[in-house]
């Protein structure tokens, strides 16, 4: 009897090796090589050649003034903060790939979606790898979801799969996970690369020839990045990731790619004993309720795609050993250690033999640099044990000579400030408003020792 072949692919590009290599050759990962039957590939072209003969027909080229485009209609999905990070609902033919944590509550939330949408007339299919229908049904309860029309399919066959979707033709269709499905035109295990994309790829062609919007469920490695190959992002329409601690009651949906919408929206959820619910003021999670002002605490009002956010930023600065700790939770450690220095040559506040501690309250992700001059004011703040004056609020991106840039958005981040109370705000010069904004003083500056001044003017 011949031997196997083998091949080894790497799970972060899909590429192939014929012997194993520490790094991939072909995205410079390391040991992201894993051993794997090869496929015969005469069959494959063949059947592959005739199931989608009818997708492949020629097409005339045609110039972009002569197309007809028109905006895709979109079916909200009943829940505000999940249509926020689709761009406004489902879309026809679109596929969406959502990924997260073990529950943190994404099966919770597509069931809570797809109720919501059969109720209002769209059929509706969920296939479910990981449980049994029975399993389905009690989570539907648990969740107040009595009487739903939900239909259910355990299966785990791409070809089953794929007959059932052409047979029943629902408006929406769940597939959790993505992660299970294999198909038998396929010697390796289900959740492998291989079979995680060609699953992956089939039902995206499902979905593009027969109108079906399609929501893959996918697993996440230890890292936090979605398990398999990176082409999988690639495939689908939009991205969207789970964040937030499963200790805590809060979760975060964040958008990374969207074809139908703006990317790096943010939808904000809380996890109650009927599903997650979203919350329409999400700044009020971020910040911390502090009956007078402490050292240390600086609110900043950063951008979460189209939608501005107050978030507390907390510095704790103490008495270092021979090597000063230098910790952020939230926030980037390297930008962190660029802000102490700017600080130190531009504004005289020396941290060089302290630790410095850094966190963003309530568990958000901040990636964006107008958070420099609210780090830079609460480690001052708690360097010299004064706090800030109350209803303060600040933003700008701080530059390597000490100059403060603008933000984008300036004037939305200054109303929304405005709008939940905050009197005083230390912004780039840049975002100064031409006309005042009722209830807020604003103190324009151009560099940090500017920014400085005010705030010993005003403690």
């Amino acid at each position: 009897m011949a031997k196997e072949k083998t091949i080894y692919t790497c799970t972060e590009c899909g590429g192939t090796s014929p012997k194993w290599l520490g790094k991939c050759p072909h995205c410079n990962a390391w040991n992201t090589l894993i051993e794997s039957v090869a496929e015969n590939n005469s069959p494959a072209k063949n059947r592959y050649s005739s199931q989608f003969q009818s997708l492949a027909k020629a097409s005339e080229v045609t110039t972009l003034a002569d197309i007809d485009a028109t905006d895709m209609s979109r079916t909200p999905t009943g829940h505000e903060e999940l249509d926020r990070v689709l761009g406004g609902g489902i879309v026809e033919g679109g596929v969406v790939l959502i990924g997260g944590d073990p529950g943190i509550g994404k099966s919770t939330l597509l069931l809570q979606a797809l109720d919501s949408l059969q109720r209002v007339g769209l059929s509706t299919l969920y296939v479910t790898g990981e449980e049994s229908g029975a399993q389905v049904a009690l989570r539907s309860r648990r969740l107040g979801l009595d009487g739903s029309q939900v239909k259910v399919l355990a299966e785990i066959q791409l070809e089953k799969i794929l007959a059932t979707l052409e047979a029943t033709q629902p408006g929406i269709a769940v597939i959790d996970s993505i992660q299970t499905v294999y198909s038998d035109q396929l010697s390796s295990a289900p959740g492998s690369v291989a079979q995680v994309r060609e699953c992956a790829a089939h039902l995206t062609r499902a979905a593009k020839s027969s109108g079906v919007c399609i929501v893959l469920v996918g697993h996440v490695t230890k890292e936090g990045a979605l398990a398999g190959p990176r082409v999988l992002e690639h495939m689908v329409d939009t991205v969207l990731y789970f964040e937030g601690d499963t200790h805590s009651s809060f979760r975060l949906v964040r958008a990374i790619k969207n074809r139908f919408g703006a990317v790096n929206e943010i939808g904000v959820f809380a996890m109650t004993e009927k599903g997650l619910k979203g919350v329409t003021n999400p700044s009020a999670i971020f910040l911390s309720q502090h009956s007078e002002p402490v050292p240390g605490s600086c609110v900043l009002v950063t951008l979460e795609g189209t939608r501005p956010m107050l978030v507390e930023i907390q510095a704790l600065v103490d008495n270092g050993g021979p090597s000063p700790r230098r910790l952020s939770v939230g926030l980037d450690r390297d930008r962190l250690a660029m802000l102490l220095a700017v600080l130190h040559r531009h504004a005289g506040v020396a941290c060089m033999d302290q630790d410095v501690f850094v966190n963003a309250v309530g568990g958000v992700r901040i990636s964006e640099p107008a958070a420099d001059l609210s780090v830079m004011l609460a480690i001052t703040s708690s360097l010299r044990g004064k706090p800030l004056p109350k209803g303060f609020i600040a933003f700008g991106e701080v530059g390597l000579a000490g100059e403060v840039r603008p933000a984008p958005r300036g004037q939305e981040r200054l109303r929304e400030a405005a709008k939940l109370g905050f009197s005083v705000a230390v912004v780039p010069k840049a975002n100064a408003p031409r006309k005042p904004i009722d209830g807020l003083t604003i103190h324009a500056v151009e560099r940090v020792e500017q920014a400085m001044d005010v705030v010993r003017g005003l403690a």
